[in-house]
């Protein structure tokens, strides 16, 4: 079985989009028929392979260049400027050619009657599951601009941590691979020539002195094998780590990442409080605010409590009760909800929420930012240091023996 991309139309005219699964085209088509819809495309669906992602990789647009589309479109809309004309100013801007070409594709979309986040989906390399959940949820209240702004905003900062991170590990990165340059060095070249000398002369050789030396003989030996299983194993990662059960692999070992994880739950809970307070704001009812968040925070297993928790809202329960208990949410997440529920302000709970573990998470990277470049020389001076002692301590003991 194959899977089809369709765009149709139905009998009051409304716009369809969605895949069917079919044996080949005729037949998908032949489906979509019976349905009496009118199809407009049909195209077979590119699996998401390591080929296309490399390829969205290549075709990836900086946050910085995204930051700005998304501030532009945000104060072109609060000027009430239709979408359509929006975009079209916006495409006749923008200089950086992936994103001009995207930005093409998304006003055709528009004009042929896609929704704009359906339009945003189709270029998943450039916007993130973020990003067009969130102009979801901005087209289901009416405030795109708002919505918008917060999104330009959270790229802005999204773009500073990145620039923090980067300023601080550019020298520690020269330092380890000028590192690795010289270990590889010296395990292929400098201790294959030193080796007969200690074989021939009997001198006892120290524990680390005889790891390397069993190291240094396998990748002269089989440096090539090394390289092509680190590839394998890469693509096999990657392609895991893509499918529904690697991702729910891969988010829960990132909340127990020591340090790293606290970071990400309080990254995840700002996300989510911002969310949920933009669309109760815009006339959602909390059950429906918390499950259309649960699709912008980003991790599956926040996504899967919060589906939860919708649900136990629509039998009757508060928010702040299906949250108490949860580790994932510590006590003072459904305590300030409470009381913005019981007070009838949850917006307003929500916003303090938002500020408070958003001033969390940056408090968080930079201390960690201050942290990387001591504890990285650390390391290094004390790797380098075991490497050379490794060779000058036989050196010694033979100079000993004379």
């Amino acid at each position: 079985m194959a899977k089809f991309g369709y765009k149709a139309r139905t009998k009051d005219g409304s716009l369809q989009v969605g895949n069917v699964d079919a044996s080949n085209r005729d037949t998908a088509l032949s489906i979509l028929l019976s349905h009496q819809l009118y199809v407009l495309s049909l195209e077979p669906v590119v699996e998401d392979n390591w080929y296309t992602r490399i390829m969205d990789f290549m075709k990836r647009v900086k946050t910085q260049d995204l930051m700005i589309f998304t501030r532009q479109f945000a104060t072109l809309l609060a000027s009430q400027v239709p979408l359509s004309d929006s975009l079209a100013n916006l495409y006749k801007q923008t200089s950086k050619p992936v994103l001009k070409e995207a930005l093409y594709e998304i006003a055709t979309d528009v004009d042929a009657g896609f929704s704009l986040s359906q339009a945003l989906e189709r270029h998943k390399g450039i916007f993130s599951e973020f990003y067009v959940n969130m102009i979801k949820s901005a087209e289901v209240t009416g405030r795109l601009s708002e919505v918008l702004d917060f999104l330009a905003d959270y790229l802005e900062k999204q773009a500073t941590l990145v620039s923090k991170v980067k300023n601080a590990l550019t020298y520690p990165a020269f330092v380890i691979a000028l590192f690795i340059v010289v270990v590889i060095v010296m395990m292929t070249m400098v201790f294959p020539q030193i080796l007969p000398i200690f074989k021939e002369s009997n001198v006892p050789l120290p524990f680390f002195t005889r790891v390397l030396i069993g190291v240094s003989s396998f990748m002269s030996q089989w440096w090539w094998m090394l390289l092509v299983a680190f590839g394998v194993v890469m693509v096999l990662l990657v392609d895991y780590f893509a499918t529904p059960e690697g991702k729910a692999v891969r988010d829960t070992l990132s909340l127990k990442v020591p340090i790293l994880g606290s970071m990400f739950q309080k990254l995840y809970i700002a996300r989510f409080s911002e969310s949920a307070r933009v669309l109760i704001k815009g006339g959602l009812t909390i059950p429906q605010a918390v499950e259309i968040s649960s699709h912008t925070i980003g991790n599956v297993v926040y996504q899967e409590l919060l589906h939860q928790a919708a649900e136990q809202i629509r039998k009757g329960k508060l928010l702040s009760q299906t949250l108490v208990g949860l580790e994932e949410f510590p006590p003072l997440v459904s305590q300030l909800i409470s009381v913005g529920e019981s007070t009838g302000r949850l917006e307003d709970l929500l916003g303090k929420i938002t500020d408070f573990y958003s001033r969390e998470v940056d408090n968080m990277v930079d201390n960690l930012v201050t942290l990387i470049q001591p504890i990285l020389m650390v390391v290094i001076g004390g790797v380098v240091a075991m490497l050379f002692a490794s060779i000058l301590l036989p050196i010694y003991n033979l100079s000993q023996s004379f």
